[in-house]
């Protein structure tokens, strides 16, 4: 399924990492977020007399929350940067991930109601291949990068300060990082108390 999902990717979008690409990976990165805290709202309201139960669906919301966050602030500046560097096709580079996330959210929702742990372990396989496509991107593009100002009022209301696209790519590619470690670390303690 990770396959189908980076494959799907850079078949309309190509290996290398540019900032179209990045567009539609943003677009779609938030969704595994806004899916696991729609389940664990919907498990809990079947659930909501099981305190144990509810508490361990509990405890992806903090980290749901703030990844879909990040992940959007990700999309707003990205998509700024893209308008400023690029000319975008309306289909390719806003209708298909806008579809693409729909099925995707679905997807995501119903593998999270039986097997959370698949829903992690896939996360986990989309946000590397991010890190690695942002890391690949700044080490091709770094001069340019550096010398690139970046200005973006969404990115002061989210308080991340950035002077050059280079310091905001490299922070993109920390958060990915972030992501995709925390989504590794969920599944080791989902399985772990799965043994207890």
């Amino acid at each position: 399924l990770g396959r189908v999902l980076v494959g799907s990717g850079t078949l309309l979008y190509g290996t290398a990492p540019s900032y179209e690409k990045f567009k539609a990976i943003e677009v779609i990165a938030r969704i595994p977020y806004q899916s696991w805290e729609a389940v664990a709202y919907t498990l809990m309201t079947r659930f909501y007399s099981d305190e144990e139960r509810a508490i361990r669906l509990s405890k992806v919301l903090p980290f749901a929350r703030l990844a879909q966050d990040n992940e959007t602030m990700h999309v707003v500046v990205i998509a700024q940067l893209t308008a400023k560097h690029c000319k975008v096709g309306l289909i390719r580079h806003t209708i298909i991930p806008l579809l693409f996330s729909f099925v995707y959210y679905w997807g995501v929702w119903l593998i999270s109601m039986f097997d959370r742990h698949v829903a992690f372990e896939l996360n986990y396989i989309f946000e590397d291949h991010a890190f690695h496509q942002y890391s690949e991107f700044i080490e091709m593009n770094a001069d340019a990068l550096k010398s690139s100002k970046i200005k973006s009022k969404f990115l002061e209301f989210y308080g991340r300060e950035a002077e050059t696209e280079f310091e905001f790519f490299e922070s993109v590619r920390l958060d990915e990082l972030i992501h995709r470690n925390a989504s590794v670390l969920i599944v080791e303690e989902l399985k772990r108390k799965a043994l207890m």
